[in-house]
């Protein structure tokens, strides 16, 4: 299963508030490890993993379940009150990552160098994030016919089994392209549509139209209908699976054997693995000449269609540039009465022609506007608290740690003190720092501990740190085998 171990809350960090700044920082760190411009002999230590977090946090906003400003305002307050600073915020992200499986420490052998890296499925889930934002780069999408094509041939002339296997995968591309082109199509329609508001949305609106037409419709989908067509190639990929299906028996024979153990899955009583396969292939193309090709041609005609009628909003709008009537109301009215009359007269005679007629009410509709997303374009700035306030931020974590050691400094300490004797009173423990006296304080917790005893004496010590303390004796617990003791001193 996937949700184990440490994968249980897997995509928690993508739920919040601070989603977009999570997918934000695992791009960066992504592109920093294994981008064009990464150094793949350099391991990435956790304080290079935070100064890349710190760069991302700018660039992303907080996102809500409601755009709006007012929301908008106050998740910023709320991201100033709850971080001091970009970096404190990079590191809270490193840990919430860290803690759902998408990143994990690891320790070299050798040096003892930790350092920060993807897990397995955290890799590949970024993968999808950064394919998402690469969608508007060109890419060569519209070659999968051919190489399902060229891949059958491959495998009928020299009967390798992963030929046969390449072909299979191709051809499952070929319908997954089709889909992302239809997609993009009827994202970039309705774009079309939201953006046809004012004069700047249109201008924008007919830029990335003629763009799209220029460097993604010329080179993907024109040579997918043409070059690449499915039905061109349907054909030949057909003939070429009748001809393996005609070889002789033992070139199918040694190409089922071959495939039932690479495919122990696919194995099935009275099932032949080299028979799905090509009928798979077969259907797939079937599929994309009869439903996808005329679905592609479908979106491609209710995108032109909207194309059109930004032009022609645009022919509309430069029209009314030079149809200023309040100006000419203006003028008008500086003029005598006499000669407003002369004038209406004047044009009233031009447009004696015109025939003024009443609209059909049932080809009147009303339609809501929608409205248009606010988006938050600042980017994140330093808080500006007054310095008391800071100062008690950190008096307080400074009290917070003052009186706290852990479990490996105080196991530490023992093993230091016991290296080179068997048995130790607690009384001949000297204290000469403030983390001796934290661990002597702290010292009764040893006996939780795998490898430590704590055996009380009955005895009170005084001395300089302390007023009155109960004496234990230290010993390694392979040693003694008597139970560790509970009580204070």
């Amino acid at each position: 299963m996937f949700f184990v171990d440490n994968q249980s809350q897997f995509f928690r960090p993508l739920v919040s508030k601070y989603r977009a700044q999570a997918a934000e920082c695992l791009m960066a760190l992504y592109q920093r490890c294994y981008g064009a411009e990464a150094d793949y002999g350099q391991a990435v230590e956790r304080a290079q993993v935070v100064e890349t977090f710190q760069e991302a946090l700018v660039r992303a906003p907080l996102m809500a379940d409601q755009q709006g400003g007012e929301e908008v305002m106050e998740l910023a307050d709320d991201a100033d009150s709850r971080f001091r600073d970009t970096r404190e915020q990079a590191n809270w992200l490193v840990n919430q990552l860290m803690d759902a499986g998408w990143l994990a420490r690891m320790v070299d052998d050798a040096t003892l160098q930790s350092t920060v890296g993807f897990t397995r499925a955290g890799r590949r889930f970024t993968e999808a994030f950064i394919d998402d934002k690469r969608r508007n780069q060109h890419r060569s999408r519209h070659r999968n016919t051919r190489n399902t094509r060229n891949a059958l041939q491959s495998f009928l002339a020299h009967g390798e089994v992963y030929d046969l296997l390449d072909a299979y995968d191709y051809s499952e591309r070929i319908i997954s392209d089709f889909t992302d082109v239809i997609e993009e199509l009827n994202e970039r329609r309705r774009a079309l549509v939201r953006e046809m508001q004012n004069e700047f949305d249109v201008q924008r609106a007919t830029t990335e139209f003629f763009e799209f037409m220029e460097q993604r419709f010329q080179p993907d989908i024109a040579i997918r209908l043409s070059a690449d067509s499915v039905e061109k190639y349907r054909e030949q990929i057909s003939d070429v699976v009748r001809r393996i299906r005609r070889k002789p028996k033992d070139f199918k024979t040694d190409a089922e054997q071959r495939l039932r153990e690479l495919l122990p899955d696919w194995v099935q009583p009275g099932r032949s693995v080299l028979w799905a396969l090509l009928d798979g292939i077969e259907q797939r193309l079937k599929n994309a000449a009869d439903v996808m090709l005329p679905a592609l041609r479908r979106s491609l005609q209710h995108f032109t269609k909207r194309a059109d009628i930004i032009i022609r909003q645009m022919n509309y709008m430069a029209m009314q540039k030079h149809a200023d009537v309040a100006a000419v109301s203006r003028r008008l009215a500086a003029l005598p009465v006499v000669e407003q009359n002369r004038r209406l007269d004047a044009v009233a005679s031009m447009m004696a022609r015109c025939q003024v007629g009443l609209m059909d009410p049932d080809q009147i509709r009303l339609q809501d506007r929608q409205r248009s997303a606010v988006v938050n374009h600042q980017l994140m700035t330093e808080p500006d608290g007054d310095l008391s306030a800071r100062q008690a931020v950190y008096v307080q974590q400074a009290l917070d740690q003052a009186f706290y050691i852990s479990q490996q400094k105080l196991q530490g300490f023992i093993a230091d003190r016991l290296a080179s004797q068997e048995r130790l009173s607690t009384g001949d423990l000297p204290i000469e720092t403030a983390e001796d006296f934290m661990a002597v304080a702290h010292l009764i917790s040893a006996g939780q501990l795998e490898d430590w005893v704590v055996e009380p004496t009955g005895r009170h010590l005084q001395d300089t740190f302390f007023h009155q303390r109960d004496e234990f004796i230290l010993s390694r617990r392979d040693i003694t085998n008597s139970t560790p003791s509970t009580e204070t001193p």
